[in-house]
Order: structure tokens, then C-alpha cells, then sequence
């Protein structure tokens, strides 16, 4: 039977009630809900009301961390409840990665939550008041930054989720109190109580010293909260601007970049590094793309990796380049291969792109297809003659002028018969050497797409 709740007579029980339908109402008709019940009184609070506010509209999910004997006894727990409240439920058991325990542990449980939610549905968190000062207190002993200081919001659309903590202005206090109303059962993890967590510490030590003094401590770092959503808001959209103005997600120009206070491009290099990660670089972190990148010599092929990605300068611009084309080369055989091309429109592939084999009023000879052609990478050193220019000239000094980023330089190649070059595959294009192959009513090579 589904258990059915105490009549709403406490006015905060009442005006929370509504409050969280008026939020309901910001998502779709079609939503469902997802709820992330640890078994905590908190969680298994939320549990019964959205059950009961929500009928037929709502599951749950365990995320068994495996980190404590007791944890799958707790995912049993919150099961046979969801089946007494006729709540479908997931217990779903991952593994935490070595570091911050509490930190890979968050990391885990989110990306569990993000493959469990099913399309159109919602995530709901238990975060109350308490949680939501916890989180703005110790953002600010780590240093965090307006956007850091906002701590969580009620609604929180991500790239892969939509999460919703219709709970966060609620105090553990009240939490407890309707719990006890309902008569409801709850597990205690005792890892909530070891000051060895940050979290616990600042819960179990640090909070009963500031309650003393301030009593409203939490209800006022709730507004602190609230005001640093608006100021993150406001932020956003100057930073939006900056960032149409110096480049975009992949690069900024350095000139328009240098322009902006100190203050704003310290801003707009915080948010573009953070790119789509949940959180901004620390401070130590884009002040070294400051000097190690932005201010490094045009020439020096300064990186600075982070989360994934590399910021690299060349000439007038820093690039965002993923791990994969950064080190693209590494992977890249070095050894000659042979290619043969039989007709005109046929299509090839080679490191630098799809190329289509076209007639020209000028190219490579028709004798050369069907023969077996060599294709190589570069050793250094090499010399061409391009077609159109006076005298040969070092490869190298080709691709500079041609301002191809050396990231990927590796992916040129050369085309070749008998030691004779017959051009360049780079990735602006196929360039002409000169030589006996080339001759009026010929063939060349068209880029039709990069790789």
C-alpha cells in the first residue's frame, strides 16, 4: 500500500509543498524524475514526498560506492522502501578511483546518475540548507570564485542532465522533524560523523563554533548563495561577450584579448578553459596560462595541459586542443607507404584529409596513374620547388608561411616517383612541385574534407 502523508499543517510544510509544484512547472509535461536516494533521512525524505506529489512519475536510484561493508545492506534498505511506496528502483555499484575519496566518489556517483537517466528525466537531490553552506564554506577556504561561491542552484541544467534539489531551502532541523511526523526509517552512514572528510569536519567541528555566534549563520549563507547566482549570471553574460570578441570555444586572438582589464581576461581565460566541464580551473591554474602560454614567446611551442585539453600559442592566438589532436603525432606511422590513383574522380584518403582526384588545365601527368606512387612523411630537411615560385625552398619555411599549426604538421605528406617530388598533401590543400610529371591537361588532387 502507499503510505500517505500527515495533513500539511505546519505553514512551512505547506508553502514547500507549494513551491515545489510552481517549480515542477519549469520543466515539461512529459518530465519524469529520477531520485538519488542514499538512504539518508534527507534522501528518504524526498523520496516519500515526491512519490506522494508525483505518483506514477517518479524512480530511484542507489549508488552503492562499495566503499563501506554496510553499503549494499543500505541499497537493500532503500529498495524495500521504494517497493512499499511501489517506486521502480536501480541499485547500481561502481568504482571510486584513487584521490580525494570524496571527490571520486561524486565524480562516480554523477556519471551513474548520468547513465541511468532515461530521456525527459529529471535528477532530484535531497540538498538542504545545511548542505548548500557546508558547500559555499569550504568553495571559499579552497579560494573559489563568484561562480565557485554560488554553490548549488534548485535547478541546475547541465550538458548531460537536468538536476533539481527542491529541498535546498529546507533546514536539516525541519528535514528531521517531518521525517519524524512520518514515522519514517533511515540509515546513518557513519563517515557523515568523521571529521577525517572536510564536509564532516565542517558539520561536526567547525559549524557548532559559528552557530554560537551567528545562530542565523546558514539561512544567511543561503543569501550569500542566491546573490552569487546573480552576480555569476550577470558575469556570464559579459564573459559571452568577451568571448565573440577575442575568438571562441576552440581559440582567442590575443590582440582583442589584451585589451580587456586584467580582471576580464583573467575572467574570460577561467571561462574558456572551463569549456564544459562542471567547474573553472583554480586560480594557480590560469595564471599559469597567463605566463607560460599567453606570455611565451611567439616561437616557444609553450602547452599547459588541463582536464584534458592543451593551451598552446602560436603566432597571435592560444588554441584549446583536445588531448587527441594534440598528440596526434605520436600515434602517426612515420614509415613510406605506397599509393596508386587509377582514374580521374576517385577519392583518397591520407593524414591531412579526403582528397578527389580531379582534371586540371595543369597537373600531374595521366602516365602517373595506375604507377605505384610513394607517400611519406616529413624527416626534416626537405626542399621543394613549388609550383608558381621562383627557386626551392625548405619545406619548412613553406609550411610557416603557409601558417599550418605545427600540431599539425604531422599529418603532411609527400607524393613521390622514383625520388621525384610530386607534391604536398598538407592540410590547406595539395601543392604542386615542379618537375618533368608536370604538364598542361593533367590530374591534381582536391581537398574535399579534413580529418
Amino acid at each position: 500500500m502507499r503510505s500517505t502523508l500527515p495533513t500539511f499543517n505546519e505553514v512551512w510544510q505547506r508553502q514547500f509543498r507549494s513551491n515545489v509544484l510552481i517549480q515542477a512547472q519549469t520543466f515539461t509535461e512529459q518530465s519524469s524524475y529520477l531520485i538519488g536516494c542514499s538512504g539518508g533521512v534527507d534522501s528518504m525524505l524526498l523520496l516519500h514526498l515526491m512519490s506522494f506529489l508525483f505518483p506514477q512519475k517518479v524512480r530511484a536510484i542507489y549508488v552503492d560506492h562499495q566503499l563501506q561493508c554496510m553499503s549494499s545492506a543500505w541499497g537493500e534498505f532503500v529498495l524495500n522502501a521504494c517497493q512499499q511506496l511501489q517506486v521502480p528502483c536501480s541499485i547500481v555499484p561502481v568504482r571510486v578511483a584513487e584521490g580525494n575519496l570524496e571527490n571520486q566518489a561524486r565524480n562516480a556517483r554523477y556519471q551513474a546518475f548520468a547513465e541511468y537517466l532515461q530521456d525527459n528525466e529529471v535528477l532530484v537531490l535531497a540538498h538542504h540548507q545545511q548542505d548548500q553552506a557546508e558547500t559555499l564554506m569550504l568553495r571559499l577556504l579552497s579560494g573559489a570564485g563568484v561562480q565557485g561561491l554560488s554553490a548549488m542552484s534548485v535547478v541546475d541544467v547541465r550538458a548531460k542532465m537536468t538536476l533539481w534539489r527542491p529541498m535546498l531551502e529546507l533546514s536539516r532541523e525541519q528535514i528531521c522533524q517531518w521525517a519524524a511526523q512520518l514515522d519514517m526509517q533511515n540509515v546513518e552512514d557513519p563517515t557523515n560523523a568523521d571529521p577525517d572528510y572536510d564536509r564532516a569536519w565542517c558539520r561536526q567541528i567547525l559549524w557548532p563554533i559559528l552557530e554560537q555566534r551567528f545562530p542565523k549563520m546558514q539561512q544567511a549563507l543561503g543569501r550569500t548563495s542566491i546573490l552569487m547566482q546573480d552576480a555569476d549570471e550577470i558575469l556570464a553574460e559579459v564573459l559571452a561577450s568577451d568571448l565573440e570578441k577575442c575568438g571562441n570555444q576552440s581559440f582567442l586572438n590575443i590582440e582583442p584579448l589584451q585589451t580587456l582589464s586584467i580582471a576580464r581576461q583573467r575572467q574570460l581565460l577561467s571561462y574558456w578553459m572551463q569549456g564544459e566541464a562542471t567547474y573553472r580551473p583554480n586560480f594557480a591554474m590560469v595564471q599559469r596560462l597567463i605566463t607560460e602560454v599567453l606570455e611565451a614567446k611567439q616561437d616557444a611551442q609553450a602547452a599547459l595541459h588541463w582536464q584534458g585539453y592543451y593551451y598552446v600559442r602560436y603566432q597571435q592566438q592560444i588554441f584549446r586542443l583536445n588531448a587527441d589532436t594534440y598528440l596526434a603525432e605520436q600515434r602517426f606511422p612515420i614509415l613510406p607507404t605506397q599509393m596508386q590513383i587509377f582514374d580521374l574522380e576517385e577519392a583518397v584518403s591520407v593524414l591531412s584529409g579526403r582528397y578527389l582526384i580531379q582534371a586540371q588545365a595543369l597537373g600531374l601527368s595521366k602516365e602517373l596513374l595506375g604507377r605505384q606512387l610513394i607517400l611519406s612523411t616529413r624527416a626534416g630537411g626537405e626542399k621543394i620547388h613549388l609550383y608558381g615560385r621562383v627557386g626551392t625552398w625548405p619545406l619548412k619555411k613553406a609550411l610557416q608561411q603557409a601558417q599550418i599549426f605545427p600540431w599539425l604538421r604531422h599529418t603532411i605528406q609527400i607524393l613521390s616517383i622514383d625520388n621525384v617530388m610530386l607534391g604536398v598533401f598538407t592540410p590547406k590543400g595539395f601543392w604542386l612541385a615542379q618537375s618533368e610529371y608536370l604538364v598542361v591537361d593533367g590530374w591534381q588532387p582536391k581537398l574535399v574534407s579534413e580529418q
